[in-house]
């Protein structure tokens, strides 16, 4: 049996390397919605009126985008696991 180290140490590096990423896009995503929170809260106080709710609102666009991410990059995965 032989066992090829390079084709491996790749596949481990890309694997790892894909994790992280997903791991920070996911974050990002909480980042953001915490975000929408806080200028949410600040417009209902009063203080800082109609430009905190358009922040609030790309704030949301933001988290929905990379929870889009994330998640397609799960369904690729698993569509790379059970393609065939």
């Amino acid at each position: 049996m032989h066992i090829k180290w390079n084709a491996l140490a790749q596949t481990a590096g890309f694997s790892f390397g894909i994790t992280v990423a997903v791991v920070c896009v996911f974050a990002l995503g909480i980042l953001a919605l915490s975000r929408r929170e806080a200028a949410v809260a600040a417009v209902r106080e009063g203080g800082e009126g109609a430009g905190a709710a358009g922040g609030g609102r790309l704030a949301l666009a933001g988290a929905c985008v990379c929870f889009a991410l994330c998640g397609g990059a799960v369904l690729y995965g698993l569509s790379l696991i059970a393609g065939k």
